[in-house]
């Protein structure tokens, strides 16, 4: 075992070939041409840094499109022997923009989105409102308002306050807004501190002590229709263990709120894991959806209580492997580092404005060099970004081939999800565009942030005149 080795974390083993692509982390479509040229839905990333520019959020439209159809299918197969059905909502917060809205409303799913600014992308690309749902730990009243108006679906209440002013709203109106309310089980996920939502002591909902009265005063509000409970126990989760436990939970008080009225509707929320390294084993969607429905079938006939009709709300799991991140190598360095290791620090042209998951979770993500294939030896790297940070890591730890050097294009896979979403232009570093791929072609679906633009937004350059380089990068073409 050689210094460097002892540098990686237990799970990561060198490779037998470097430049291979792990099946569960990269999109479907991806693969390399006889000179180790990457390309998705039949684009080679060569192209598309020519026509875009780097850094780059690819999207890969079939690979979207297809985790949306089979995750559908799974919980309504799942759904079907109890006599019962099951919606499937995309959580936008993974990575919302109205051409993703249409993809995912085109295959069958409803739309969960949690802000104001949500609501308005998934509108105006066409939703229909009735099929969308509001999340939110604080909707303002004109966010509330503006729900209620265009005839949203259903409202989830998180807080007290919040009832209050959804029902100061109604009850200036004439219409019936349906809401659920969500409810901590006090299940803690397997995931990152930050990623478990449905232990105590966070911002999220309602204890299951708590519940019952909140629900007793919606159901005594004239204009508010209590449809359902709703309950999410984190995001990244692989197996089932969490869901069931905290579905015999929520079951339990949905028993004994039935005693006052139908419940409709069980939401169990979403946070299904998807792969980022080879050695990640998410459960497949069919195991979960069976896993699940099984588990709420079993505690409904073990409290004598109908089967509701079941809601989920993935995202990550419907967009997450279909994103690739296309970055240019700008230096390397070969750090030494105790013990007689060395490490070679490997740095991009974006970073933690891009891919802030890392710093923020400590997340591991893999990398490939994408622009040629290489025979060298692997070695030990750490992939960094260009901001003024030294915990601006995109790749912690990686083997790649030796001799990567500026110039190659790298790609980092299953960036589809909470990667844009979080990206900010820290550093004033331009916010890179998104490309959409299928089919062997490529087109921009959200515009990149240039740092002419970001000089506009500075209120004190208004009389200013325009600065050189202003113009620089990732217009998105196409």
């Amino acid at each position: 075992m050689s210094a460097s080795t002892t540098l990686a974390p237990e799970w990561l083993l060198p490779p037998a070939d470097a430049n291979a692509l792990a099946e569960s982390v990269w999109p479907a479509s991806a693969q390399r041409d006889e000179h180790g040229v990457l390309s998705i839905a039949g684009v080679p990333v060569s192209q598309l840094q020519r026509d875009f520019g780097t850094p780059l959020y690819i999207v890969d439209e079939g690979e979207v499109r297809a985790n949306a159809r089979r995750t559908l299918a799974a919980f309504r197969a799942a759904a079907e022997p109890h006599g019962v059905q099951a919606r499937v909502y995309y959580a936008g917060k993974a990575f919302l923009c109205a051409e993703v809205v249409r993809w995912v409303t085109e295959e069958g799913l409803a739309v969960d989105v949690c802000t104001g600014g949500e609501l308005a992308v998934a509108l105006a690309a066409g939703a229909d409102p009735a099929r969308l749902g509001f999340h939110g730990n604080n909707k303002s009243v004109d966010e509330i308002e503006n729900a209620v108006g265009v005839g949203i679906g259903s409202i989830v209440i998180d807080s007290w306050a919040e009832l209050d002013r959804l029902t100061g709203i109604v009850q200036r109106g004439t219409a019936t807004q349906a809401v659920l309310v969500r409810v901590n089980s006090g299940v803690h996920a397997e995931t990152h501190d930050f990623l478990a939502t449905a232990h105590e002591d966070q911002k999220f909902g309602f204890t299951l002590d708590e519940a019952p009265g909140v629900v007793a005063r919606i159901r005594a509000t004239a204009g508010l229709d209590f449809v359902g409970l709703h309950c999410h126990i984190g995001s990244q989760i692989f197996g089932t263990s969490g869901f069931e436990e905290s579905a015999a939970r929520i079951v339990a008080l949905h028993a004994q709120l039935s005693a006052g009225g139908e419940i409709p509707v069980l939401n169990l929320g979403g946070g299904f894991g998807i792969a980022y390294t080879s050695v990640d084993d998410p459960t497949p969607i069919e195991s979960l959806a069976s896993g699940i429905v099984d588990a709420v079938a079993r505690e409904c006939a073990r409290h004598g209580i109908p089967m509701p009709n079941l809601a989920f709300e993935p995202g990550r799991a419907i967009v997450g492997r279909a994103g690739v991140t296309l970055y240019e190598v700008g230096t390397t360095k070969a750090v030494d580092v105790d013990g007689g290791a060395q490490r070679l620090y490997v740095s991009v042209d974006g970073g933690m404005s891009d891919n802030a998951r890392p710093a923020l979770y400590g997340a591991d993500f893999s990398a490939r060099i994408a622009s040629r294939r290489s025979d060298d030896e692997p070695v030990l790297v750490r992939v960094v970004g260009k901001h003024c940070e030294s915990g601006d890591i995109v790749v912690d730890a990686e083997y790649l081939p030796g001799d990567i050097t500026p110039g190659d294009l790298l790609a980092v896979p299953a960036t589809g999800a909470y990667c844009f979403s979080l990206a900010s232009t820290y550093n004033y570093v331009p916010r890179p565009p998104v490309i959409a791929v299928r089919d062997g072609a490529a087109r921009t679906i959200v515009r990149g942030i240039t740092v002419r633009d970001l000089l506009s937004f500075d209120a004190g350059l208004d009389a200013a005149p325009a600065q050189p380089g202003s113009d620089q990068t990732n217009e998105g073409a196409g």
